[in-house]
């Protein structure tokens, strides 16, 4: 009987045995290896992927978005505070015209009227100082939530600019290296390329060969020529005999102009010598007298 099968049971009902004792979790070790194992694998995936350029824009797009709140924190702060001025210029207005109501009851022997308007400005007064210290407290944040804003306006501009310095600059080694590993025959194209050409070379240099072999195997007669227009060996000689004796001729030709003397002969060879006949002077015809 094989001791594998019985060794790995003992373990796993060790392992058990320590699980209900609360010695040992079930699987953390393994647990917790699949998870490093996966992070690690997805991290390096999310890399290759991950493009710099896009990663920038979208982070400036991000503070684009934060900028546009705190604008409109602004816009909502400064609507506020000019709803709380109309409402302290409707209630100064109101405690004005409760002063002259009061002072013309007065003048007219109504006391208590007089008494009643001025209670009613001293209520008015009191909600005008509230909303007072509400208009400063608003203007305070106003002008806090501006300065804010400008500033934050001030590093979204210089994060933009950097921004396209650098996207500039990795598009510059982008091409760089793609240009390099062009030229070196790093990158998997130019390798097919160099491997196309590598294979044409082959082949044209076998056709090559095979053409020079069945020319020479035609020549000595080991192939028939089945297009008829191939010559004997009789015809062949004679033809080589022939263009011979022409270059032995053409060759004699030229020594022979060559020894004829001077001028004459250099003339000869350059083709612009003329004849004696040509030299001659031509003679009048004479007429005896009878």
């Amino acid at each position: 009987m094989d001791a594998g099968p019985v060794l790995w049971v003992l373990l796993q009902q060790r392992e058990l045995e320590s699980v209900r004792r609360g010695r040992a979790k079930p699987m953390s070790g393994v647990m917790k290896r699949m998870g490093m194992i996966f992070r690690a694998k997805a991290n390096k995936a999310l890399d290759r992927a991950e493009d710099p350029r896009e990663t920038l824009d979208y982070s400036y797009q991000k503070q684009l978005e934060l900028l546009q709140k705190v604008r409109r924190g602004v816009a909502d702060v400064a609507t506020s505070r000019k709803r709380l001025e109309l409402q302290l210029n409707q209630l100064q207005s109101q405690s004005s015209k409760l002063e002259d109501q009061g002072r013309k009851a007065l003048s007219l022997g109504r006391e208590d009227l007089a008494r009643e308007a001025l209670s009613r400005r001293a209520s008015l007064q009191q909600q005008v100082t509230d909303l007072e210290t509400q208009h400063q407290t608003l203007q305070g944040e106003e002008e806090k939530l501006t300065l804010a804003a400008q500033r934050l306006q001030a590093k979204v501009d210089a994060f933009r600019t950097k921004k396209e310095t650098i996207k500039a600059t990795y598009t510059a080694a982008q091409a760089q290296t793609r240009i390099a590993e062009s030229f070196s025959g790093i990158s998997e194209e130019m390798s097919d390329v160099g491997l196309a050409i590598q294979r044409a070379e082959d082949k044209t240099a076998q056709l090559q060969a095979r053409a020079g072999a069945i020319d020479e195997l035609l020549a000595s007669g080991a192939l028939d020529d089945q297009s008829g227009l191939a010559k004997d060996d009789i015809q062949t000689e004679l033809d080589r005999l022939s263009g011979g004796t022409d270059v032995e001729l053409e060759l004699q030709r030229m020594k022979a102009e060559l020894m004829g003397g001077g001028s004459a002969g250099k003339q000869a060879i350059e083709g612009g010598a003329t004849t004696p006949q040509d030299q001659a002077p031509q003679q009048s015809p004479r007429f005896d007298k009878q």
